[in-house]
């Protein structure tokens, strides 16, 4: 009798199994390209770190997407009929993970301290806010010098993250080795290249939406060392697997792939002022710009690297968003061009770039075609790989000539333009600085409407491609990989990776 009941048992246990599919708690394992920057939304610059803090770091407003901004912190908000203020309401029962409570002293505070913190790449983007007052425990209304239609986009991103007040008066400018904000995971550890930690917040207002215990970020340069990992299971997701992998990650019945067109650019940055090594010829005369970017074969770099997934650029913008300046198309390459060029600046027998490259499979292959195609004009590229961490930091100190980084892209155009072309932009690495380009950038801020802001970027862009401190190459489109057993994950154009409402079902 005895053994029959535990055979019913176990056959009810099984089928139980085989209907439930249940969903488990686990510890996810995501393999980011490269390692983040500095984990403090104020002072950090990476993509791969907006990817950490989508999980670390709740912001006042999200994005759908299709690019609407919702409520996150903030449950809602109102403009002024004159546009010089922004009435918040905030979301309450909300605290950061050393217990802080989250109200609108805390927003007060988190302003105050992107505008003033010494070490903070936030102030151009929040200089529109010249006043915060505190109307009650959960609302907030923030002053403008004039009106701004950006505001709300950049608070959709790290200007809008909103950290413990408590923690970043204590740590200062090194709040970034224990970052404390409140999104669904806290801060666990970190070590440099090899992982960053985070657990489940027990506290997080939307709890019941996260599904795992933890979710720990590895930094894995290679893209086909990713892919790998992910089919042997030593990963659950990757983000932006190569176009070159995308045929074998399709194939394995196991793996999903998920694809969203991008907001950013790719691109050449190049040192015109920042700094001894901005006095060179390259930051000096526009013209060996100029020719570096005729020499270019945009369309061609798309097929040879990507195998045509990914978009030709020349704008900050991609041709399909509605901010490309069509008078400015994608051009075919034009070597004797690119040449005259040269020979009118003094260089008809050719002349040396150097170029820092992060050292990661795609960008090296990028940089190695366009060093091909450089080379036809007499312009002789040599590249130093770098992990991207060190790239930023000496591209911020100027001690760079060229960089090949891009930028993910942000939902408002000013987020892809006015901090990398105005002379005081919070990642104005270049040191760029045009008065008329200021002009422009501010003045696109403030236009009241699209088709007036639409006239002042065209008119910028035309600058741009001129002046070329960024000489820009393609846009991406993201592309993840993930074990099938990774369910309602959503793709989004900014790239990141939001885990409210995924599950793991075996």
């Amino acid at each position: 009798m005895t053994h029959f009941k535990t055979a019913l048992i176990t056959a009810l246990v099984g089928a139980t199994a085989l209907t439930a599919s249940p969903v488990i708690a686990k510890d996810l394992r995501i393999a980011l390209q490269s390692d983040a920057d500095v984990l403090d939304p104020d002072q950090s610059r990476t993509f791969v770190g907006r990817i950490v803090y989508a999980s670390l770091c709740d912001k006042l407003v999200d994005i759908t997407p299709d690019l609407e901004i919702i409520p996150q912190l903030a449950t809602s908000w109102e403009t002024s009929a004159d546009g010089t203020q922004v009435t918040m309401q905030l979301r309450e029962g909300v605290v950061f993970h050393d217990g802080t409570p989250f109200n609108a002293e805390a927003v007060a505070a988190n302003i105050e301290r992107s505008q003033t913190l010494d070490e903070s790449r936030r102030k151009s983007e929040l200089k529109s806010i010249t006043g915060t007052e505190v109307t009650g425990d959960y609302e907030i209304v923030l002053t403008l010098g004039a009106p701004d239609a950006t505001l709300m986009a950049q608070l959709a991103d790290r200007a809008g993250m909103m950290v413990s007040p408590t923690a970043a008066a204590e740590a200062g400018a090194d709040f970034g080795l224990n970052p404390v904000c409140s999104g669904p995971f806290s801060f666990t550890e970190r070590v440099a290249q090899d992982k960053i930690v985070l657990s489940k917040f027990a506290d997080y207002w939307n709890a019941d939406e996260i599904n795992f215990d933890s979710v720990t970020f590895l930094p894995i340069p290679d893209t086909t060392v990713r892919l790998a990992n992910l089919q042997s299971g030593d990963i659950d997701m990757l983000e932006r697997l190569a176009a070159t992998d995308l045929a074998q990650a399709e194939a394995d019945e196991n793996i999903v792939v998920d694809r969203a067109v991008s907001l950013g650019y790719q691109g050449i940055t190049f040192n015109i002022g920042n700094g001894e090594k901005g006095d060179n010829p390259w930051g000096n005369d526009k013209r060996l710009r100029q020719a570096l970017s005729y020499a270019i074969d945009r369309e061609a770099l798309n097929q040879v690297v990507f195998e045509g997934a990914f978009a030709a650029g020349n704008q900050p913008f991609p041709s399909t968003s509605p901010w490309y300046n069509t008078n400015f198309p994608v051009e075919g390459q034009d070597i004797e061009k690119a040449k005259a060029l040269l020979a009118e600046a003094g260089f008809a027998d050719g002349i040396d770039l150097e170029v820092q490259v992060p050292n990661s499979t795609v960008p090296l292959a990028v940089m190695q075609v366009v060093q091909a195609m450089a080379a036809q004009a007499g312009i002789n590229i040599s590249l130093t790989s770098k992990e991207f961490a060190t790239l930023l930091a000496d591209q911020s100190a100027g001690d760079y000539q060229a960089s090949q980084i891009g930028w993910s892209g942000r939902i408002d155009p000013d987020g892809n333009n006015h901090q990398f072309v105005t002379t005081d932009g919070g990642i104005n690495d270049s040191k760029f600085s045009d008065p008329k380009m200021d002009e422009l950038m501010d003045a696109a801020r403030v236009g009241a409407t699209t088709e007036e802001r639409k006239a002042l970027y065209d008119e910028a862009i035309e600058i741009m491609l001129d002046e070329l401190n960024r000489v820009f190459l393609y846009h991406v489109t993201w592309i993840w990989a993930y074990n099938n057993s990774i369910k309602g994950f959503t793709p989004y154009p900014d790239g990141m990776i939001r885990l409210e409402g995924v599950t793991w079902e075996e």
